[in-house]
């Protein structure tokens, strides 16, 4: 236990971007945050994000963010009474306090509810559109037999994966943009009995990222969500939806955090060739668009009709405008991209 306490640690000193990495390196979305060795809050990627929402530079340190009251257990505390607490507040695990204000205990949902999920219905009655056309000409020659959308991971297609994802936050309700090999995932639908209500919409020319969309005009008439059918996102589905609401957002682009190193020292300088200032080997951290978006429904009547459009050149239309697009951050490791060999590779040796 004690490994599993210093592993979920991390000093309240350090910078919000050492934390997100952290989470990534623990495939965990919460961390306890310590001072001077003893036990002052938890971090959760809520925590992160919100930080991130207002602009907080990622090299400030965790204590700038944290909450002021985070619910904990206490040494002594009646086993039934934190267990139920975990149910309500759906804790990926929750910390045990001595009275010395050291944690010597971890207790995991998955301990106390074993296979059960942490599950909610905040997406029911939301429609998710899945871009399922794409010839997938990353994943060659596998594509070639394949439609992208079958493409196995684990005991089930990516298409399987996606749509289970959002059926955990209470989504029922599909759309599949159909291209490529179209019959072969309608054929491979209709034999596997999805419990989920799929409805298609397909085109005869490649329309692009968003084009196949004005298909859908007539069918969808509320906020709804599109994916890639080559991207995996492990992440709360319904904050994504309450962020999007909150701020009246036309488009919610979610974008994952993605850091990286340069390799080499970094010159700043001035009016006259004068250096201003040197970097070794800096790090930048820049947001990147993971392919997952949620639309209002409006904006299908302002795609044009038969034409090849890009999702980019409808967010891009709606910026020229002056209209309201928003970016949901997510951590790096929440975002998989099944579209190149080397995270396809990855995944499937999981």
């Amino acid at each position: 236990m004690k490994s599993k306490i210093e592993a979920l640690s991390i000093d309240s000193q350090l910078s919000i971007l050492s934390a997100l990495k952290r989470m990534d390196a623990l495939n965990r979305k919460l961390l306890i945050v310590t001072g001077k060795g003893k036990f002052k809050s938890l971090l959760s990627i809520g925590d992160i994000q919100r930080a991130i929402i207002q602009n907080r530079d990622l090299k400030e340190p965790i204590n700038n963010i944290l909450r002021a009251e985070v619910k904990v257990a206490h040494q002594g505390e009646d086993r039934e009474a934190i267990k139920t607490n975990m149910r309500e507040r759906r804790n990926e695990f929750m910390p045990v306090i001595d009275y010395q204000g050291q944690v010597v205990e971890i207790i995991f949902w998955e301990d106390l509810f074993e296979t059960d999920k942490i599950k909610d219905n905040s997406l029911k009655d939301i429609p998710v559109v899945v871009m399922a056309g794409g010839k997938g000409s990353r994943l060659q020659p596998l594509t070639n037999v394949l439609p992208k959308a079958l493409i196995p991971i684990g005991k089930q297609t990516i298409l399987e994966d996606i749509m289970d994802r959002f059926a955990d936050f209470g989504c029922r309700d599909f759309y599949l943009s159909l291209n490529y090999k179209a019959d072969m995932i309608r054929q491979y639908i209709k034999e596997n009995k999805s419990s989920f209500h799929i409805a298609y919409c397909q085109e005869t020319q490649p329309l692009g990222t968003a084009g196949s969309l004005y298909l859908l005009k007539d069918s969808i008439q509320s906020t709804f969500f599109v994916s890639n059918c080559d991207i995996l996102i492990d992440e709360n589905y319904g904050e994504i939806l309450n962020y999007h609401r909150e701020n009246s957002n036309e488009i919610t682009v979610v974008g994952a955090l993605k850091s990286m190193s340069l390799p080499y020292g970094s010159l700043e300088t001035k009016k006259g060739g004068v250096l201003k200032a040197l970097s070794e080997k800096p790090e930048y951290t820049f947001k990147i668009n993971t392919g997952m978006y949620v639309l209002e429904p409006q904006l299908l009547h302002e795609i044009p009709e038969n034409q090849f459009y890009d999702i980019t050149d409808l967010i891009q239309s709606l910026l020229d405008k002056h209209r309201k697009v928003g970016v949901f951050p997510i951590n790096q490791g929440s975002w998989i991209d099944i579209g190149n060999w080397e995270e396809y590779m990855q995944i499937i040796k999981k």
